[in-house]
């Protein structure tokens, strides 16, 4: 790691400790605040736009680490109407389709660049897949689903944050391991800003990131996946990302079987989130988000060394991990609290055995 990558990190970190208590001020004079309601954990008048602090400590990075240098004008531009989206939604609370357009449209200019998927490579053989005119409307899914993929888990002080610097840690390291400097280097600068966010996050948070910073990171982190497969990828390296993604995935999983179960539309909102159920269990909102930080990091190590092995144990740890996945999702009622479909093989084997 040279010295220019080391400044641009403490100039990231820096510039959001020092910037974030203005954009706190602005959200109050913009109307950029969240407000109690049934389904929201926090009881007080919070602002929400904390996001423009994280993106703002990213661009001083972004000039200090030499990005500008880089050939990257179209991954520059969406990130700022990535941004502007998230700021509109934060203020006036956008409709559903007017914010999905707007990830489209930025999608679309990802994919004119040319940064998209073009092949895949078959386990087992020696062949590629050309995806030709599939290549774009997969790659369009790619981003649109991974920058909505933090925004789904942000219901408790610094928990969006915290997962996102775990993934983004994690892209960094194989970056690292891999010998990607441009992938290293964004990921490294936003890594400082969302650290440098959580100091005013935490519980107790003076500031939520809102749609801004969510938006924003799960942008992030699509391009920097993206990245890492470019051209030509393997089956198996498609789920690298959706591994270190495993939290806000998971969460989304089992929100909609949940719904399916209980015969509720899957867009219906409900407080039977992994947060929630957490919280149900008894454990302390700090306590409910270190919780989901260390499944996060499972997740990230398990995607690391799912990356380093052979495709037969690749296979394997894919394996183990939807049925730890499963598990939880049955130990903390995540589906209802009479949906223990391995639980209750279990509890049958051990009757028979121990009869």
């Amino acid at each position: 790691m040279n010295l220019q990558l080391i400044y641009a990190f403490i100039a990231s970190f820096i510039t959001v400790l020092l910037v974030t208590p203005f954009v706190i001020k602005l959200a109050f004079k913009i109307g950029a605040v969240d407000k109690p309601n049934a389904r929201k954990v926090h009881q007080k008048i919070t602002p929400r736009i904390g996001g423009l602090a994280i993106f703002i400590g990213v661009v001083v990075g972004y000039f200090v680490s030499g990005l500008y240098n880089e050939r990257m004008t179209t991954i520059v531009v969406g990130a700022i109407v990535i941004v502007i989206i998230g700021v509109l939604d934060d203020m006036y609370e956008l409709s559903a389709k007017w914010k999905f357009l707007g990830q489209v449209f930025v999608a679309l200019l990802i994919v004119r660049s040319g940064l998209m998927i073009d092949y895949v490579n078959i386990p087992f053989t020696n062949d590629s897949y050309e995806l030709g005119l599939f290549a774009y409307p997969l790659t369009i899914f790619w981003i649109v689903g991974i920058t909505n993929a933090i925004n789904l888990i942000d219901g408790l002080d610094g928990l969006s944050a915290g997962v996102s610097s775990i993934a983004l840690t994690t892209l960094a390291v194989m970056a690292f391991l891999g010998n990607t400097p441009l992938i290293l280097t964004i990921a490294v600068i936003v890594i400082a800003s969302t650290i440098a966010f959580l100091f005013y996050n935490f519980n107790p948070a003076k500031i939520f990131m809102g749609d801004t910073g969510a938006l924003f990171l799960g942008y992030c982190i699509s391009i920097l996946s993206l990245l890492g497969l470019y051209k030509s990828v393997t089956l198996f390296s498609l789920i690298v990302p959706i591994i270190i993604l495993g939290v806000p995935i998971f969460d989304t999983s089992f929100a909609i079987i949940r719904r399916l179960v209980n015969k509720q539309p899957i867009s219906a909102p409900d407080k039977s989130h992994l947060h929630h159920r957490l919280l149900a269990m008894g454990f302390s909102h700090r306590k409910t988000v270190l919780l989901i930080y260390m499944f996060g990091i499972f997740f990230s190590v398990s995607a690391i060394v799912f990356s380093r092995l052979l495709l037969w144990q690749s296979m394997l740890i894919l394996l183990v991990l939807l049925l730890v996945g499963e598990i939880i999702a049955e130990v903390i009622g995540l589906v209802h609290e009479k949906y223990k479909p391995i639980i209750s093989v279990y509890r049958k084997v051990k009757a028979r055995l121990e009869n």
